[in-house]
């Protein structure tokens, strides 16, 4: 018995002519290539396509769950060799933004997964294909479905080709950075507390909200934070509470 699945043993959607082409399309926008176009697909089958489809398929998230390793160890290998003197907090603050949700979501876009995702009829009227979670984890389902199909020094070269502007992002101090992260781990080693958000208000119609969230510290209040959701707001309180209180921005994510 082999260490990985044989393909025959995967339920995977079938790969039409006119599919084909697009799978093609998007190797070229990748820059990569796969022996099996079969677990390329796999890695774009989102749970609520297999769901919906009348043939027992698979979805994609065994793959994504092996990419999500393959990913990580990549992550750590290159910043372990890149940055010898880093600490070892310091190397893991990197990592987590550059796999994080948001920069996986965004690398997806740049590589146009939205545009190739196999996703069901009701995701889809929800927006689905643009949602941040299924963009990041329909990444991941195409580095391991690239790892299975050609083994860790193809897929390593594709995963350095897409982190590597993203750390470079970090090292130069010009990535988006996460500030109630930032700001919780300054207020737990300083403080021995954690911040606690209020929101003071929302402005604007149910389509175009606008609203305002505070950040305490202990007894002190800061902001206030504004931005189209809550998280937005809370990240933006975060941030002027941070520099407040470091009197500095922040370096390093």
């Amino acid at each position: 018995m082999g260490l990985l699945p044989k393909l025959q043993d995967l339920k995977t959607p079938p790969v039409s002519l006119e599919r084909r082409k697009e799978l093609k399309l998007f190797e070229k926008h990748a820059g990569i290539r796969f022996r099996k176009l079969d677990l390329l697909n796999l890695a774009f089958s989102h749970r609520s396509f297999a769901n919906e489809n009348s043939a027992q398929i698979d979805n994609n998230e065994k793959l994504e769950f092996l990419g999500d390793s393959v990913l990580g160890l990549v992550a750590a290998d290159y910043l372990f060799r890149i940055l010898p003197d880093g600490l070892e907090g310091d190397l893991a603050r990197i990592k987590s933004f550059v796999v994080s949700e948001d920069s996986l979501a965004g690398i997806a876009k740049n590589i146009r997964v939205d545009n190739f995702i196999l996703i069901g009829k009701g995701e889809e009227y929800s927006g689905g294909r643009s949602k941040k979670a299924i963009l990041a984890d329909c990444l991941e389902g195409i580095i391991g479905a690239y790892y299975v199909d050609s083994g860790f020094k193809v897929v390593r070269s594709f995963i350095l080709q897409l982190l590597i502007p993203e750390i470079n992002k970090v090292l130069e101090d010009k990535h988006k950075k996460d500030y109630k992260t930032l700001l919780q781990e300054y207020v737990q080693k300083r403080f021995k507390s954690y911040p606690r958000y209020n929101l003071i208000k929302k402005t604007g119609p149910d389509h175009d909200r606008t609203f305002w969230m505070e950040v305490q510290i202990q007894k002190k209040v800061f902001g206030s934070g504004k931005g189209k959701n809550k998280k937005e707001a809370e990240q933006n309180a975060a941030q002027i509470a941070y520099d407040h209180l470091t009197g500095k921005k922040a370096v390093g994510g």
